[in-house]
Parts: C-alpha cells; structure tokens; sequence
C-alpha cells in the first residue's frame, strides 16, 4: 500500500465529511451549532478557570481551585514528571485556542509563554511526555500563528518566537538519546542532563516501546522547520533499533525494553499504554514526511495486530513469544486510539466494531475506565478525562458521515457537565462507579478532548485553516503536510533497509473504506456493522469455573473449629487463637492495615500447617473479590450551593454501620467534631445532633468513634487520614474494620489525608456550612436539585402542618381552661409507690390491703379519693363482640376533688402533660388531661406493668351518683368503710362474665369451682390438654358454697332488691343480666326501710365472709406464682449484665491489644 493509497483513504474521509452538515440520528435531527456552542462555553470554563486560578503552574488543580506546582504538592510518582515549571497547559492548548475561534486568547495566549516561559530550569522531567504536549504544543502554536498571520490582520508582530522556543525545548532533550541503542533515557534534566552530578536521572534501565518510539513526528518537523536534522536523526534511529527488535517470526514488539541492551524486559504486546503511540507514529510518519520505510513497518505491525491481538471487537494483550497466549484478561482506555487509526488505513469495518464495543463500555459507565474487563466491568475505575475515544469518535463521522456519532459525541458531552464539571474547571474522575472525582485537570483535556468535540460539531467553514493540510499529532497538535516536501540533507530517507517485498495479502482492501458510489449508503453500512456490537454479550471466560475468585480448589478439613477466610473476623481472640494455632500471626502497619503472616514451622501440628496454608489461600483470593466488589470505594458528594454537586471525594466504606451500596445516601450539614478524633465524649454534642460529622483517625478504633458519634445523634461519620500527604491517588481503597457488632447504624466513610483537607477547606470556605451526601454513586446535578426542590416542598408543606398543629393546640388551650386541673406528678408518684409495694409485698395480698388503708386515709386528707378494688377480670378486647380475660388485675380508681385549695396554686402551676410517665422502669403511667375523673389500671405482666388513665363517667352522671351516694349515706347511716366493702363484694360477684354464670348456673356449679376453673384456664393456657379440678369431694364442696351463696342472695333480691351502687368506683367488666336489673332496682328504692336494708346487710355480709375466704386463698397462691416470676426474671436480668460486663471486658482487653501492638 503507497502513498497515493493512504491519500485515497484521506480524500474518502473528506468527502464524507462533506457530505452532509446536519445529523438525523434515530429519526431526530442534532443540532451541530448548538452543540457546538457548548463545547465553546464549556472549554473556556476550563480555560479561563486555569489562567485565573492556576498560571503560570504547569496543571490546575480544580478541587482546590488552584495550580499544581511540581515540588509544593504530594508527589504523584511518575505522573508528575510531565511537570517541568513551564506552564505546561497553557503551551499545550495553543493550537486548540485557534481551532475553536478564540483568536484574542490565542494571540494573548502566545505573548504570555514567549514572555514568561522558560526551560533554563533544573527538573528532571520525562522525555516522552515533554516532547508530545511542551515540543508538540509550540510547534502546533507556531503553525497557527503562521496561519493566522498570513489570513488575517493579527499577530503581524510575531517573527517565529514560538518556532525558537521549540528548538530550545529540543536541544535539551537531546542529552537523553546519548545510549548505545539510540533509544533515549526516560527522564532528563532541562538543565544538566544526563549523567551529570546534578542531573539527578541518567541511572535508568528500562523505558516503555512508545516512550522512545513515539518522537519522529515532533523532531523530524523541528528539523525540517528549523534545518537541523540532528532531531530527525536521533528519533529515526530510536524507531529503527524498536523495529530491529521486534519478534522476526510474528513482528509483535513488548512493552518495555531495556535501553542499553535491547532485551524486552515486559514482553506482552498489544495496542494500549506502552506501545500504543508507537504503532501510530509509524503510519503518520509516512503521512507527514512520506518516506516508503514507515509505511512497510507498519503494515507488518498491523498484520500481526489483527492476526494475534484482535479478537472481533476486543484487542486483547498476548505475549510476545506466544502469541497465542494471552498476557492479561483486561483492556485499558489507551486502546481506544487505535479505531481512529484504522479509519487512517482504511480498515473501516473493524474500526465500527471496536469503537461500538467501547461505546457500550462507556455508556455502562458514564466514562471509558481506565482497564476494564472482557464482560465490560470495571478493572481499573480512574478516568482523567482522556480524549482517545473522542478522537477515534471523530475520525468515524468524517469517514461515515453517520449521525450516529454525533449523538455519541453528545453523550460524551453531557457526561461531562453532569459527572466532571466543577466550579473551577472539569475535574479527572478518580472512580467511574462512585462518580468521585481526582484533584487533577491534566493539560490534554483542553489540547485534545475539547478539541476534537469542537471539531465533530463544527462546519469547514468555523476553521480558520484547511484541516485536511495538516496532521494530527498524538497529543493532537496540528503540523502541516506540506513539511514532508521539505528535504534535510541526512534524511532519514536516504537510510534503506533490505525488507522482504510487501505481498498485497496483507492488508485486506475488503476493508477499506467504501467508494461514495456504491449504491450503498455508507452510514447504513455502518449501522449494520454496530447491530452484531449492540446484540452481543461480553463475558470473561479466561478462568476456569472451579478456579474464580471467591472459590477455592483446595480441600477443607470438616474438623470443628476449623475458620474459613470469609468468616474471620479482626479482633476476635477466639478466631486470633485458631490463626495461632494454624501458624498465622497478624501484623498491623502503619498505615493501620492488619497483615497476616504465615509461618508453618510455627504451626501447632503439620495438621494445622496444612489448614493455615489453605487458609492464606482463601484469604488471596477473598482479597481480590474485596477489591473488585465488595470494598469498592464511596463518594462524599457536596451538595449545598456553590457546588450542588460538582465535587465528589473518593471515600473508602467501612465494615460496619449503613451499608450505602444501593442506598439513597445520607445527606446533612458538615460539622468539625471537638475533639477533633472523637474517641471521648463530644464536647460540641449539640451541634452534632443530625449532621454529618468530620473526624480524624486515631486514638481509637473506628468503630469506638462511630459509636460516641451516633450516641450523640450524628447522622454520619466522614473519618480523615492521620497520615500527612496521603491521597487516593497513591494509596489504595480499603474499607475501615469493625468488631463483628451490628450496633452501630450510623453511615461512615474514610477519606485519605488530601481528599479530607479538601472537605475541610469547603467547610472553611463556607463559613462553616457545608452540606454533604455520603453515597454509593454521586448523584448528578439535575438529580440533586431535584432531590432539594422536593425537600423544599415537603418543609413548605411541614410548616403548614406544623401552623395547624399550634392552632389547634391553641384552641385546646382554650378549651381546657374550663377543666379540672390534671392529675398533679405527686399523687401519681404516690399511687404507684403503693402499686409497687403490692408486687414487692412478702405478707400478700391481704397484708397489702391493710397496708393500703393507711395511705387510704392521708390521700382522702389531701383531697383525693382512693377506692380499691380487686378483681379477677381485666377486659381487652380481642374481637368485635369478644373479650379476654386476664386473672389478677388491680383497678385503683382516683377522683380529684374540689378542693384545689389544699393542694395550693404553686402545684397545680407545676403541672405539665405527662404522656409517658416512668416509675422504678416497670410501671408506666399515662395520664389523660381532658378527664376530669381518672383511673389508673395496673396489670401486672412479666415483669412490666402498664399503667393508663381511661375515660371516667360524664360530669351529670358523676354528680347524680353523688348525689344518690350521699343520700344513701344519711338515710342509713353506713359507714364509709362498710359501704366501700359492699360495693367491692358486689364487684367482686358480678367480675364473672354473663357468659359463665348463665352456663354454670344450669348446672348448680359453686361460683368458687367456676373461679378456680377459670383461674386454671388461664394458668394453664399453653397446655390446652391439662384437665381442670380433679378432686371430686373439693368440687363437690364447692358446688355446695355455691349454692348457699346463690340461696341467700336470691332471698336477699326477693325481700327488699334494695341496694347502693359506688360512686367513686367505675365498673370496667361486663354484668350478668340480673345483677344489672338488680343494682337498678336499687336505685330506685333508696327509700326503703330499714329493716329490709338490715337483712340485706346480713345477706351482703354473708357473701362478704365466703368471698373473702376464697379470695385470700387464691390471691396468696397468685402472689406466690408471681414472686416466683418476678425472681425469674431478676435471675435473668443478673445474668444479661453478666454477659455485659464480659462483653465490656472483651472490648477492652482488644482495645489493649490493639495498643500493644
């Protein structure tokens, strides 16, 4: 394939170009203008957000919203050797400033770095990456303005500043090719060089094949420009001495190579990082200089490429000598150039399918990932914003003219105004699955993904230049073609190689790109090479099932106390002994991290050696699942205004609290915690209630400080590295450990060192009001406003509720003054001081009710009536129309009366609503403000009892039974105590429900029998097959009582039905019909003689000695069940703060030996 080859391919692409102006995607037209509007706008966000926060320092830092200046910073390793103190994004973006039209900045752009800059400066700096963005940029620079001047009236002042800079630049790169290969040192000194002694580089082995391969474009178009081949030279021979290593037999090269002997130190080979820039720069530069030697080597790359890595859509690495064998089971985002590259060689087809492939990848997950696996899953999660997708992006629509990327380049934009935007530029995405962003806006955002966005968008006419007359670098600076026309006296042309003949079979011509003349539209061949794409399932088969991570091939042994890896638990001393014992000790480093060590000599027995080994094994390959899966990191998103989102930190998880994986996240206001790690109680306790606060690690463990936050009421916990300098970028995530409790439920994150000082700043910057999301995945921007506009509503509609609320607690107010004042917290106090002497009482029930009268009569004397009663029947209702009964129930019933006066105004001032009133932590007590008359119930249940105050009587039927009550009193001169027995007998007669007398009384059964009977029911309830009474001559005694008791009271009812109902007691329970005609009938005849009433004395009183009898009786045997009860559960008790107090010792011996070691 010659020249004139390649040069068809170009023209096919222009006129493709040229076909059409607008896209019509899926039936929808795309507005090109628009869009490419935006990426104006959104370029000069990134623009002028450098030049005002970061220039003249080399990068932008748009978290910190400041420059990054090599030396002041955390090192970053080898990426920051791309800094060398000359303002290495203004250099690179020289030529993008004049392909979008900003010809002001441009010509202002241009004056500041022949003003400003200088490379006199003694940095080491990388080789490679000075010579394609600082080398590249001025040349590209040099080049526009040469356009501009001769086009237009601008920059007529410039007399070729930039071209001299460029040399510069060069001859200070030279020193590194001085090595036996030809092949340059990676690194050199601006100022000294190589092998100085204050060089501080020139010790190096090793180099990457694109780090020396990748220097012929830029020095050849210095050399030609400038007329000193020494450039060219050097750069040609660096690529030939990679060429003449190559493997002869399948010509695939490997990664790294050793620049003094020519061994391949890494021999994997593929098309992403490492080599990728090789293989372009061996087509381009047969592009750009159109020597015939670049283009045979290509070509027997590229047959090696599609014949070993290719695999449909995927290129996936192989090893070098093994071709068949696969280097790596992932595909890193550097490949996705080499589609682009394609369309330059004309192998269209292929190139559709691997840019689809890559589209899915990046549609999964907003952004192209750093590697990713074959079934599209993240491998590595960073993205710094790269723009190789974007570029291959844009060569496919000039090539197919297939509106189909227009819309891909559109999503392309939105994901960057929606994940990457930030108030000071666009920021890098640390991890594409939590959408947390990196403190870096590297300097090929602006020369290269905003460059190529504006140009699939843009019209020939919005350029100032004919785009087809240039080339593109691989950090996409512009150099016209017309350099290849001009001849340096060593050229690289003159050097020959003895090459086999290039057979036609090579390169598949089917390919290529489609005739415009075809009958068939080559956007509709496009769609129909991306279908098979879209339909397809990746699916990563490299490993067998029974060898995945997560599964282990080894046997276990089934022996107890043997611990699986995913069971062990750090911390726990029973699973630290059996780690012993298996000869694995833990190791905890400085950075916190618990590393385990295993020693089989160490081992209890050979045994155990065995379990230990297997044990690590699991443990590898757990780790690598965590890694993957579990422990993927989390974002602390900032969501208050300026932010509303745009700035995400990568946190790590924590093991224990809220699990956010799926979670809609934890939103609130930042706050410091004093002090400032939290280990003791907080002294800022009020300002942490519901707010998400911001600690440092330290002192204690993790979960100790998750703990005293959430015991303040803090919604979350965001913890910060103690470790001065440390960052995401150089440390790796890891979730914060827990000590196998559950009771913490609180969300918490980690945030390294840098990240939390960014946090910090904000909240300073705020003035201290900072609101924050502690999330899975950061929410976009329309999301979050979204989410405020909703909570707004919902605090908009709170405080309507809440105005309701107050008014109608006003008109209450209003309402109660014409009530009897509640039930003061004194005489509550006093009631239930005497309900727990009844559960504590040794002497009974009987014992108790004496003891009962006495306080009877002080309360009476303090303007209270207290009437006891004791019933067996306390009703609750279970269905419409039933009820249950419980055995045992207490009914104090307390009226208040009208002498306010003895209690004096200062307590009934004192009064509030008491709702939930608790004594001695076994009786509650709620008190109901609108009842004038209250009752409390005490139901005595498993330790707990409740106490409530009903609804009592209506006023008019109080004051008519009050008034009955007192004329009872005078025409019978009974004494209060008497008439109080009374009314209790009775109570005590009609607790039966109507249900078991009516049933009973057929049969002549004793009402005693009928009460023990239904006492067993209760007692033995769980049994429903224990029999009742079994004791014939009992039941047959019983039976007897029971009718003489029925005997006399119908007498009694026959003679004179004249009776007195209570009026300070209420009857809870259900009456037999005749009991209820029968205590009307007494109403009635109030009047009655007093003989009749006598002999209903005597028959009341002969109720009273049987009842009592029995009442004693069973109550006794009761109360016994019960202290036998309550004794249980204090022995219950006792034992659960036993195992408290072992659990607190536990923490505690862990909490030293976390200290010891």
């Amino acid at each position: 394939m010659g020249l004139s080859h390649i040069l068809k391919n170009i023209l096919c692409i222009s006129v493709a170009f040229l076909m059409s102006h607008t896209g019509l995607c899926h039936g929808k037209a795309i507005d090109k203008t628009a869009l490419k509007s935006q990426v104006v706008e959104m370029f000069n966000h990134a623009y002028d957000s450098y030049m005002t926060y970061a220039y003249p320092a080399d990068e932008l830092m748009p978290l910190s919203c400041r420059g990054r200046v090599r030396g002041e910073e955390t090192s970053r390793g080898d990426v920051d050797d791309a800094l060398g103190k000359f303002s290495l994004t203004l250099i690179d973006t020289l030529d993008t400033l004049a392909v979008v039209g900003e010809l002001d900045k441009f010509e202002e752009a241009v004056r500041l770095v022949t003003r400003d800059v200088t490379f006199d400066t003694d940095i080491v700096v990388s080789v490679f990456e000075t010579n394609i963005r600082v080398l590249g940029g001025l040349l590209g620079g040099h080049v526009m303005a040469l356009a501009i001047k001769e086009q237009t009236n601008r920059m007529q002042w410039y007399n070729d500043e930039l071209l001299a800079m460029a040399k510069d630049i060069g001859n200070r790169l030279l020193p590194a090719f001085n090595t036996t290969t030809g092949m340059p040192y990676p690194r050199v000194n601006l100022k000294y060089g190589i092998q100085s002694g204050k060089s501080r580089t020139g010790t190096e082995r090793d180099t990457c094949t694109a780090c020396a391969g990748t220097m012929i474009l830029e020095f050849a178009a210095l050399s030609r420009l400038t007329g000193e081949s020494i450039f060219e030279e050097k750069a040609h021979r660096a690529m030939q001495y990679i060429w003449e290593k190559r493997h002869r037999s399948n010509n695939l090269v490997g990664t790294t190579i050793n620049i003094h002997s020519g061994d391949w130190v890494r021999r994997e080979s593929g098309v992403g990082a490492g080599i990728d820039s090789y293989y372009e720069y061996c087509l381009k530069a047969y592009i750009l200089l159109g020597e015939e030697i670049y283009l045979e080597r290509f070509n027997k790359h590229y047959d090696a490429i599609m014949r070993y890595v290719s695999n449909g859509p995927l290129l996936i690495d192989v090893h070098m000598h093994k071709p068949l064998t696969r280097s790596r089971n992932f595909m890193d985002a550097l490949l996705a150039f080499w589609p682009g590259l394609q369309v330059l060689v004309g192998d269209i087809k292929p190139a559709i399918e691997t840019h689809e492939m890559l589209y899915q990848v990046t549609k999964k997950h907003n952004f192209l990932p750093e590697a990713f696996t074959l079934d599209h899953n993240v491998y590595w999660g960073q993205h710094p914003l790269r723009p190789e997708f974007v570029e291959s992006t844009y060569f496919l629509y000039k090539a197919t003219n297939d509106p189909y990327y227009l819309e891909v380049g559109q999503d392309i934009l939105d994901n960057l105004n929606q994940h990457a935007r930030v108030p000071c530029g666009f920021a890098g995405m640390k991890d594409v699955r939590t959408g947390s962003h990196e403190d870096r806006m590297d300097s090929f955002v602006l020369a290269e993904t905003f460059k190529y966005l504006y140009l699939l968008f843009a019209e020939p006419d919005d350029l100032i230049i004919e785009l087809d007359d240039y080339l593109f670098t691989t950090e996409a600076h512009l150099l016209p073609l017309y350099i290849g026309n001009i001849r340096n006296k060593s050229s690289s042309a003159n050097v020959k190689e003895s090459q086999p003949p290039l057979h036609a079979d090579l390169i598949n011509y089917d390919r290529t790109c489609p005739n415009h003349n075809f009958e068939q539209n080559i956007a509709h061949f496009a769609e129909l090479v991306r279908k098979p794409i879209q339909q397809q399932t990746f699916s990563d088969d490299i490993c067998p099932p029974s060898k995945r991570a997560g599964t282990s091939t080894a046997k276990r042994s089934s022996k107890p106390g043997t611990l699986r890896a995913a069971d062990f638990i750090p911390g726990n001393r029973d699973h630290e002994k059996i780690l012993k014992k298996m000869g694995i000790r833990l190791v905890t480093m400085r950075d916190g991290r618990v590393q385990l060590l295993h020693t089989a000599s160490q081992a209890a027995t050979p045994e155990d050696a065995e379990e230990g080994m297997v044990f690590m094994q699991e443990m590898i390959e757990l780790s690598k699942v965590q890694s993957l899966e579990e422990y993927q990191p989390r974002a602390v998103q900032f969501v208050s205004p300026p932010y509303n989102g745009n700035i995400v930190l990568t946190a790590g998880p924590a093991q224990f609290g809220l699990e956010l994986y799926g979670h809609n996240g934890v939103t609130g206001e930042a706050v410091v915690a004093d002090p400032y790690r939290a280990c003791t109680v907080l002294n800022n306790a009020d300002e942490v209630a519901g707010r998400i606060v911001v600690l440092e690690r330290g002192d204690c463990m993790f979960i100790d400080k998750a703990r005293i936050i959430q015991k303040a009421g803090g919604r979350g916990a965001i913890i910060i590295d103690n470790n001065d300098g440390s960052s995401s970028d150089l440390s790796s995530i890891f979730a914060m450990s827990g000590d196998g409790t559950t009771d913490v439920t609180l969300a918490a994150l980690f945030l390294f060192w840098k990240e939390g000082n960014i946090l910090l700043n904000s909240i300073k910057e705020q003035n201290g009001y900072l609101e924050v999301m502690l999330v899975d995945k950061a929410r976009t921007v329309d999301e979050i406003l979204r989410r405020r506009e909703e909570q707004e509503d919902d605090d908009e509609q709170s405080e309507i509720e809440d105005d309701h609320i107050a008014q109608d607690q006003e008109e209450k107010q209003v309402t109660d003054t014409h009530r009897q004042p509640e039930l003061p917290d004194e005489l509550v106090n006093v009631i239930m001081q005497e309900v727990q002497k009844m559960v504590d009482s040794k002497g009974g029930m009987a014992d108790y009710i004496r003891q009962l009268e006495e306080t009877q009569r002080e309360l009476t004397n303090a303007g209270v009536k207290v009437d006891l009663e004791v019933q067996f029947d306390d009703e609750k209702k279970e269905e419409e129309g039933e009820r249950r009964r419980d055995p045992n129930s207490l009914e104090v019933s307390i009226d208040l009366t009208q002498q306010t006066d003895l209690l004096g105004e200062d307590v009934w001032k004192s009064i509030e609503a008491l709702q939930q009133k608790t004594i001695n932590e076994k009786v509650k007590v709620q008190v109901l403000p609108e009842k004038r008359s209250s009752e409390v119930n005490l139901q005595q249940d498993s330790g707990c009892s409740e106490a409530q105050l009903p609804a009592g009587a209506s006023e008019s039927e109080q004051d008519i039974d009050e008034l009955q009550h007192s004329q009872q009193h005078q025409k019978q001169g009974i004494s209060e105590s008497e008439q109080k027995s009374k009314q209790q007998q009775l109570q005590q007669q009609d607790s039966l429900s109507g249900e078991h007398l009516e049933r009973h009384s057929k049969e002549n059964v004793p009402v005693e029998v009928i009460r023990e009977s239904h006492l067993q029911h209760h007692e033995q309830q769980p049994n429903q097959g224990a029999k009742p009474l079994q004791d014939q001559q009992n039941e047959d005694l019983q039976r007897w009582l029971h009718q003489q008791h029925i005997q006399r009271h119908q007498g009694a009812q026959q003679k004179h039905r004249v009776g007195s109902a209570g009026s300070g007691s209420v009857a809870q329970h259900e009456l037999h019909d005749s009991d209820v005609q029968e205590l009307q009938q007494q109403k009635e005849h109030v009047g009655a003689s007093s003989e009749q009433q006598q002999q209903n004395d005597l028959d009341v009183k002969e109720l009273q000695r049987l009842e009592q009898e029995r009442l004693v009786q069973e109550h006794l045997r009761f109360h016994e069940h019960r202290r036998h009860e309550l004794q249980q559960q204090i022995n219950e008790n006792l034992e659960l703060q036993q195992t408290e107090q072992h659990l607190q010792e536990d923490n505690e011996a862990k909490s030293n030996n976390k200290d010891e070691l």
